[in-house]
């Protein structure tokens, strides 16, 4: 697969629920005929969707350029998307990638793929295995395996606010213990600006990225890395080898770059974006 002259400008269109509308972006070849593969794009939450969003569209038009269409989605409660983040369910944000799987499909011909990023690659493959229509291939930008101790991360946010407000006499883990007590008990949490309902929380606790295994699927894996050597994780190293006890055909890769999610200025990772689109062209589905 060869790049094509640079696409046309993304395509900014909404798509239409019940409850009101999803925001899209849609980055295509300048040709139909141009279109060799298409991928969903699902975002991360809270603030990394926001930090995100520049290298997502930088891949994105790489890979427009290059004959793969995008189609990226503002999910329930997230960007430009109907309803606050206080409104949204994991089970709503599934049935927007159901919704947006359904649109490109119509714009292709054959599979669509799924891109996700930290969190959304939990909710791709949460999604994935109820998908009524088919799913070409996978690819995972650093993510996020384990639902609970994402979220453990997330109310650690809330912590350090209380903190650094004066309450640093507090037990970590008994504040921990806290606010989960209050979410257990129905009631949300406001966490760097992001009002969470506990129907959410419970939801993002529960899901396990090992036994979510896309068996049979090409699963294209890519970790940040600061330096050069650096080992993979043993967490990482442990779903890697129980995907592939499932059958997941991986191709995993660290490449050197910074945490642009989890940075309060956006940047980018050009040797991520050169990777990705080396590996979907090299590595058949």
């Amino acid at each position: 697969m060869t790049a094509s002259t640079s696409p046309p400008p993304s395509r900014p269109f909404f798509l239409p629920v019940s409850t009101g509308q999803r925001f899209c972006l849609y980055h295509a070849p300048s040709a139909s005929s141009d279109i060799h593969a298409a991928l969903v794009y699902v975002h991360p939450f809270g603030e990394e969707m926001n930090r995100s969003r520049r290298i997502a569209a930088l891949q994105a038009r790489a890979f427009a350029a290059a004959g793969v269409a995008v189609l990226q989605i503002d999910l329930h409660g997230c960007g430009d998307s109907s309803g606050d983040f206080a409104d949204a369910r994991w089970q709503s944000w599934i049935d927007d990638l159901a919704l947006a799987h359904g649109w490109l499909a119509e714009q292709v011909t054959g599979p669509v793929g799924l891109w996700g990023l930290r969190l959304g690659v939990l909710l791709m493959l949460d999604y994935a295995r109820q998908a009524r229509r088919p799913i070409d291939r996978f690819i995972c930008w650093h993510p996020v395996m384990n639902g609970q101790a994402w979220l453990t991360q997330w109310l650690r946010l809330r912590l350090a606010g209380q903190m650094l407000d004066g309450d640093s006499g507090r037990d970590p883990a008994g504040g921990m213990q806290t606010l989960r007590a209050t979410l257990a008990q129905g009631r949300s949490l406001e966490i760097a600006g992001y009002e969470l309902a506990p129907d959410l929380a419970a939801a993002i606790d529960a899901v396990d990225g090992l036994a979510l295994a896309p068996a049979g699927y090409r699963v294209d894996w890519f970790d940040i890395a600061t330096g050069t050597g650096k080992p993979v994780t043993p967490a990482v190293s442990k779903a890697i080898a129980e995907w592939q006890r499932q059958q997941v055909g991986i191709s995993h890769q660290q490449v050197v770059g910074q945490a642009f999610w989890a940075l309060p200025e956006i940047t980018s990772c050009p040797s991520l974006i050169d990777a990705t689109l080396a590996a979907f062209h090299t590595n058949p589905a």
